[in-house]
C-alpha cells in the first residue's frame, strides 16, 4: 500500500537526524572506513554494520534513498512506520525502478531494506523475500577482495550461510524476543560455527590419540612381548595382561582363526580406566534418573577410596519401563568404561562362557569380548533381563556359566574353551537387570547385590523432562538447546496422559508434543 506525498512533503516527513546522515555522509563514509568495510558489497557492508552499535545503518538507507529517489513516499512511510509491510513496499518500488530504469544501485538499496526490516520467515511471502536476499547475499560474498581482513570474512561466512539456514533451523528455534531476521539469521551462524568447531576438535583428539596409540604399540610392543615370553610380569601403572599367549600356540592354524581379529588385546597390557570425580558423575545420573537417588548413592558409594571403575556384581529389579537397562548402560558411560550388553533372553551357557576351539563356530567368553571391543581391562557387561534366560540345560544354563565370573578367585585365572589359555577378568564388573527375581536361582542371588530400582511417580515428571527432551535431541542429531523448554501448559497436557511408571510411555508422549509444536510452526 503506498501513500500520496508531494515532493516538496517527502524529505520533510523525514527526521532532522535522519536528514543530516543523508546531506553530510561524511561521518558515515569515515566510520565504515575505519572498520575497513568501503571494500564490500553495499549489502554485506550493511549486514556487518547492522550488527554493530551505533551504526545508524537505517539512518543512513533512508539518506541514500532519499538522496537518490527524492520522489518516493514509500520512504516516507518506511522512515515513520517502522513496518514490515512498509518495508516490502518500498522494496518493491525500488525493484521496479531499477528495471525501469536500469539501475543495479536501487536494487541493492531494495535488498538492503529486506535485510534490516525483515522479520523471521514464517509464511510464505516472508519466505520468498527471505530467498530473494539470500541469494543477494550468496553473489555477493563471491566477490570479496582476497586481501579482507580474516575476521571480517569469517562474520561474511557466517552471516551468509546463517541466513540461509534460517528457514530450516526455525522449528528448532526456542522463541527470542527479537523476531527480526537478521539476529536469528546470527544466532543460527553461531550454533553452527560452534558444532562445526567442537567436531573439529573432536576430530583432532581421535587423530592424535591413535597415532599415540600406534606409536606406543610400536615403542613397547616387543619389549612387552619379549618379557611375556621369558616369564616376566609386563604390568605398567594403570595397566593389566588379560590374555597372554606364547608364539608356538598362536602357530596353529585353529587357533590363529579365532585370535585374528582380537590381536589388539592379546600379549598387551590393557589401561584400566580410572575412577571420575564421583561427584559429577553422580549428578548426571541424577539429571537423568531424579527418581533413583538412593541407587545412584549406593553404586556411587562402592567406587569410593577406588583408584579404578570396579563395581561387584550388582542386580537392579523393578517393573518393566523403569529405565534400569538404561541406567546400567549410562552408569558404565559416565564412569568412562565400555559397556558390553548380554540379552539373557537369547543367551546360553555356552555362548556367554566360551566355545571350545574344535567348534567351527569357536569363540572367546562374552567378557573378554567387551574387554577387546572396549580395549580396556575394565569394562562393565550388562546382562539384560537376567530371569528370563533359558532353562534348557544341552548347552548349559547362563546362570550355571556366570558363576566362574562372579567369583574374583575364579575370574581371575579363567580357562577360556576357545583361547586355550588363563583369562585375568578380575576387573570386570556385572550389571544385571530384572523384573522379578523369583526365578533366579539362589546361587545367583548370594553373588549379587540386589537393589531395588524404583519407578518414577508423577511428582517426578518436571524432573525428568529435561532429561527426556535432551535424549531427544541428541537421537535427531541435534544440540539439546535447539528444543526449547515445555511450557506450562504443554507440561499440563502430559500429566494427563502419563501417570508415572513407565519412563518409556513418557517418552512418547514428550516426543509426540514436540513433533506437534514443529509442525504448528510450520504451518504458521
Amino acid at each position: 500500500m503506498t501513500a500520496e506525498f508531494d515532493d516538496d512533503d517527502t524529505l520533510a516527513t523525514i527526521p532532522v537526524s535522519e536528514r543530516e546522515a543523508a546531506s553530510t555522509g561524511a561521518a558515515a563514509d569515515a566510520a565504515e572506513a575505519d572498520a575497513g568495510l568501503k571494500a564490500l558489497p553495499r549489502i554485506l557492508r550493511i549486514a556487518l554494520l547492522r550488527g554493530r552499535t551505533d551504526s545508524y545503518v537505517r539512518e543512513r538507507l533512508i539518506g541514500e534513498i532519499a538522496e537518490l529517489c527524492p520522489d518516493l513516499p514509500e520512504t516516507a512511510i518506511w522512515a515513520n512506520a517502522r513496518t514490515t509491510d512498509a518495508a516490502i513496499n518500498l522494496a518493491a518500488e525500488l525493484d521496479r525502478q531499477a528495471a525501469a530504469d536500469d539501475r543495479s544501485d536501487l536494487r541493492s538499496l531494495a535488498d538492503c531494506v529486506r535485510l534490516t526490516s525483515l522479520p523471521v520467515p514464517h509464511s510464505e511471502v516472508l519466505i520468498a523475500e527471505h530467498r530473494r536476499v539470500g541469494k543477494t547475499l550468496l553473489m555477493a560474498s563471491k566477490t570479496l577482495p582476497e586481501e579482507l581482513d580474516v575476521d571480517v570474512a569469517a562474520e561474511i561466512e557466517a552471516l551468509v550461510w546463517g541466513w540461509a539456514a534460517l528457514p530450516i533451523a526455525l522449528p528448532q528455534l526456542p522463541l527470542y524476543a527479537d523476531v527480526r531476521a537478521l539476529p536469528n539469521a546470527r544466532r543460527v551462524a553461531d550454533r553452527m560455527a560452534r558444532q562445526r568447531i567442537e567436531q573439529a576438535i573432536e576430530t583432532v583428539h581421535e587423530q592424535y590419540n591413535e597415532r599415540d596409540r600406534k606409536e606406543r604399540e610400536k615403542q613397547g610392543g616387543s619389549e612387552e612381548k619379549a618379557l611375556i615370553e621369558s616369564g616376566g610380569d609386563f604390568t605398567p601403572d594403570g595397566h593389566l595382561i588379560v590374555c597372554a599367549i606364547d608364539d608356538a600356540s598362536l602357530k596353529s592354524p585353529k587357533l590363529k582363526e579365532i585370535v585374528a581379529p582380537l590381536k589388539a588385546v592379546i600379549n598387551k597390557a590393557l589401561p584400566i580406566v580410572a575412577a571420575p570425580p564421583l561427584h559429577d558423575a553422580r549428578q548426571k545420573l541424577l539429571f537423568e534418573f531424579p527418581y533413583a537417588q538412593d541407587v545412584i548413592d549406593f553404586c556411587m558409594t562402592e567406587l569410593v577410596g577406588r583408584t579404578h571403575v570396579h563395581l561387584r556384581p550388582l542386580l537392579l529389579v523393578g517393573p518393566p519401563g523403569g529405565g534400569k537397562s538404561r541406567f546400567g548402560r549410562r552408569l558404565g558411560e559416565v564412569l568412562g568404561v565400555h559397556v558390553w550388553r548380554v540379552d539373557a533372553a537369547r543367551s546360553d551357557g555356552a555362548a556367554f562362557g566360551g566355545t571350545d576351539k574344535r567348534w567351527y563356530s569357536a569363540e572367546p567368553c562374552h567378557p573378554f569380548l567387551a574387554i577387546a571391543q572396549g580395549r580396556i581391562a575394565n569394562p562393565i557387561v550388562l546382562i539384560d533381563e537376567i530371569e528370563k534366560a533359558p532353562t534348557r540345560s544341552d548347552y548349559g544354563r547362563l546362570w550355571d556359566s556366570l558363576l566362574g565370573f562372579l567369583e574374583p578367585e575364579t575370574a581371575a585365572r579363567y580357562p577360556d574353551p576357545a583361547l586355550q589359555t588363563s583369562l585375568d577378568l578380575s576387573l570386570v564388573s556385572y550389571v544385571a537387570t530384572a523384573n522379578s527375581i523369583d526365578p533366579l536361582p539362589s546361587p545367583i542371588r548370594d553373588r549379587f547385590r540386589i537393589v531395588e530400582f524404583p519407578k518414577p511417580r508423577p511428582a517426578d515428571i518436571e524432573l525428568l523432562l529435561p532429561a527426556v527432551t535432551a535424549e531427544i535431541a541428541e537421537e535427531r542429531g541435534l544440540d539439546e538447546r535447539w528444543i526449547a523448554p515445555l511450557a506450562q501448559d504443554e507440561i499440563t497436557a502430559i500429566r494427563r496422559f502419563w501417570h508415572g511408571g513407565s519412563v518409556r510411555k513418557l517418552r512418547r508422549v514428550v516426543e509426540a508434543m514436540i513433533n506437534a509444536r514443529e509442525g504448528a510452526v510450520v504451518r504458521q
